[in-house]
């Protein structure tokens, strides 16, 4: 069993990363600003999916391989990069925007495609494969058995995914109620690209 101490350092480790403003934290607050908090749990649901997949990689020792093959490690940064300069480059140019708190251009789409919003955004994250394969051995007692630490440590970054973005998605929903003008949302919309083009280029920084 993981020592109490070492599950504290590694729920408030986990908190500070996840609560830290990011790609995804934006794609939470848009989606529940312009559709909704419901609809804005599916986003959130597909970034905390995709975190597990990362949690169960770097559990498992693949993403080790993976950050040692330069190949596969490019492959993934780029798309996560490509992906972010799309959003980043939409968000300023559109008229909707990712914030536009409009009705009448607010565009739900499908289930599917919401979730996979998320699920895309936050997989295509090098950083998050970094994180926690850099993460987890600090947390694992090798005396112990590792598959009872390893699902706990996973059930706790998977709860404070939900909790964490769920306030994003309550933010953004909170929006609506105190209304904003469009200059405001036009503001918004803009400096919600210049980060999310700013979260690109850093990411293309990131090195194997």
């Amino acid at each position: 069993m993981v020592p109490i101490e070492t599950l504290m350092l590694f729920l408030v480790t986990t908190f500070v990363v996840v609560l830290s403003p990011g790609p995804a934290a934006i794609a939470v607050t848009a989606e529940s600003a312009s559709n909704g908090f419901k609809r804005s749990f599916l986003v959130i649901l597909g970034i905390a999916i995709a975190n597990v997949v990362f949690f169960v990689l770097s559990a498992t020792g693949i993403a080790a391989l993976l950050i040692a093959s330069h190949t596969l490690f490019s492959i993934i940064k780029w798309l996560g990069v490509a992906y972010l300069l799309y959003l980043g480059f939409s968000a300023i140019f559109s008229h909707a925007g990712p914030l536009s708190i409009n009705p009448a251009n607010n565009k739900k789409g499908s289930v599917y495609k919401v979730f996979l919003k998320g699920f895309i955004l936050e997989l295509s994250n090098p950083k998050a494969l970094l994180y926690f394969s850099a993460l987890l051995p600090q947390f694992i007692d090798i005396s112990q058995p590792i598959l009872p630490q390893l699902a706990l440590l996973c059930l706790i970054t998977l709860f404070l995914d939900l909790f964490c973005y769920s306030l994003y998605g309550y933010l953004g929903f909170k929006s609506i109620k105190v209304g904003i003008k469009p200059a405001m949302i036009k503001f918004i919309n803009r400096s919600a690209g210049m980060m999310l083009i700013f979260a690109g280029v850093k990411m293309a920084s990131v090195e194997n």
